[in-house]
């Protein structure tokens, strides 16, 4: 399926923001699987980190394993005091994200605590923000072309303004900007249409983003892009890790939900990236280097919220995101 041109205003970048756009189709689909259970009794942070440590205690972080002809070439299951900065490098910056998020990215925001990776949202005052949260990439230090690139994420509870995303963005941004580079969104939650649906814990998306701004009518400029929004049938919020994979390919890109649970799972995502024939074709921008992104954004424009006081996902408590592992498997 070759993207389709254009940008819906749920859909903003991830640096810029223009004016004008094209409207982007998104299409719903729904997934079988089994009810989650909450784990959650509240808001107390300590009681949310026990409940994490008592799942993962549970896993066995196989993921979906090594079959297909891949195998695992690099890995991260955090299981370490401290994060690894051979792999990692934390951002910090309150420059909103190019979405006009609420956040201030802060190192102390970032920690690696009993097997996790833990980003953690916080409601008070830094750098003129009214909220920290934590950021964390791999650019030029771990980067792939092609493979299957999977993570298994404990996702907090969104409602409302909360957003987490697992994503990759081109390794050649500096040289290369956004959306030259490239963009695969493999996870977003905490989309305005989740809220008014009602569904927040149970709507995500996955995404592309691509190519470059150019004026496509007087005064509207826009440039390409392919979202899916997806309801699944059970919660993605329910205190227990998810697993989130993209298969990638000369062919395609393809992202599934919970692979390790359900092996003949259908993808909620796919994107054709062969066609070279146009400026804006696919085949032009998904053939080279991505590095991987973590962030837990608060507020903004994906939620549509753009003041403090209408977050209610964040109160006097943090709330936190946690990844039990990312794997990269490549095809010898």
């Amino acid at each position: 399926m070759i993207g389709h041109r254009g940008r819906d205003p749920l859909m903003p970048p991830k640096f810029v923001i223009m004016k004008k756009f094209l409207p982007v189709l998104f299409s719903a689909a729904i997934l079988c699987g089994c009810q989650g259970i909450d784990l959650f009794s509240g808001s107390d942070p300590q009681q949310e980190e026990d409940n994490a440590e008592d799942v993962k205690g549970t896993l066995d972080q196989a993921g979906s394993g090594e079959g297909g002809g891949y195998t695992l070439v690099w890995a991260d299951y955090f299981d370490g005091d401290v994060l690894d900065m051979s792999s990692w490098s934390v951002e910090v910056n309150g420059n909103g994200g190019g979405n006009n998020e609420l956040q201030y990215y802060s190192d102390a925001n970032v920690t690696v605590d009993d097997g996790c990776l833990v980003l953690t949202a916080k409601r008070e005052e830094s750098h003129g923000k009214h909220f920290t949260s934590g950021r964390l990439n791999t650019k030029g230090k771990r980067f792939f072309t092609y493979g299957k690139m999977e993570s298994s994420i404990l996702i907090p509870k969104t409602a409302n303004g909360l957003w987490p995303a697992f994503w990759l963005l081109g390794n050649d941004i500096d040289s290369n900007p956004w959306p030259r580079c490239g963009e695969i969104d493999i996870l977003e939650m905490g989309n305005s249409a989740g809220i008014r649906n009602g569904t927040q814990d149970r709507f995500f998306n996955g995404a592309c983003h691509w190519g470059f701004y150019k004026e496509v009518s007087p005064g509207g400029w826009a440039y390409p892009n392919y979202a899916k929004s997806t309801t699944s049938s059970y919660s993605l919020q329910d205190g227990s890790f998810h697993l989130f994979t993209m298969v990638w390919d000369e062919a395609s890109i393809k992202m599934y939900l919970d692979l390790d649970k359900y092996p003949d799972a259908a993808p909620y995502y796919e994107m054709g990236i062969t066609e070279t024939e146009d400026e804006w074709a696919t085949g032009r921008y998904f053939h080279h280097d991505f590095f991987i992104v973590y962030d837990l954004a608060v507020g903004g424009n994906f939620p549509g919220i753009w003041d403090a006081s209408g977050i209610t996902a964040v109160g006097a408590e943090p709330v936190s995101m946690y990844i039990d592992f990312v794997k990269v498997y490549q095809k010898k």
